[in-house]
């Protein structure tokens, strides 16, 4: 996994509420077994029509609006467990995702996948969304290393919190295989201590 420290980036604006996984990345596509391919198909129902034309008015088809942190509203990621969620949004390019509640299985498969779920207050969320519609050139830094995150028009920070072991994780780019692996020294000492 790539490294996640801190991210200063214009976001992505998705002001809705009660998010489900069937709506971050629709059942048809969940045949795939590799991630690749998966970002193509984000939010697949809103961003095309039946006729797969993009639709104007969706926010990932806006040209004003980029960035690598989606901005959403409340209970984010609710719904079915399906990892492929979490493989669409960092296949879309999305680092970090900011919301005031997530659904506890869309979270750690986030952090599995090296996407970093920011938790912050409902006034923090609806302050980014709002200096976000006035200029969408409105940027945010989130800092894991610190686990704070700032708007950069308001001035305004909140400290957010993350699993220790995840934390580390991804400030050094390591999924559990990798972490494991990076113990093994470790391991193979301990094992040979207690034989």
């Amino acid at each position: 996994m790539e490294k996640l420290n801190k991210i200063t980036s214009t976001v992505v604006p998705l002001p809705l509420e009660n998010v489900d996984t069937d709506q971050i990345i629709p059942a048809r596509f969940l045949k795939a077994t590799s991630k690749d391919g998966f970002g193509d198909n984000l939010f697949r129902d809103w961003r095309y029509d039946k006729e797969d034309n993009p639709v104007a008015s969706f926010v990932l088809n806006d040209p004003t609006y980029s960035g690598q942190i989606l901005v959403a509203g409340k209970n984010f990621g609710s719904g079915s467990s399906r990892e492929h969620a979490a493989w669409a949004i960092g296949g879309y390019g999305f680092r970090v995702v900011v919301s005031s509640f997530f659904a506890d299985i869309f979270k750690n498969n986030s952090l599995n996948n090296g996407i970093l779920p920011v938790v912050v207050s409902p006034e923090f969320l609806a302050d980014i969304f709002e200096e976000v519609k006035k200029n969408p050139k409105t940027e945010v830094t989130v800092d894991l290393e610190k686990q704070q995150i700032t708007n950069h028009a308001t001035g305004k920070s909140e400290s957010f919190e993350i699993n220790a072991y995840k934390r580390d994780c991804l400030l050094n780019g390591l999924d559990d295989i990798d972490y494991l692996l990076s113990r093994k020294d470790k391991i193979e000492a301990y094992e040979q201590s207690n034989k």
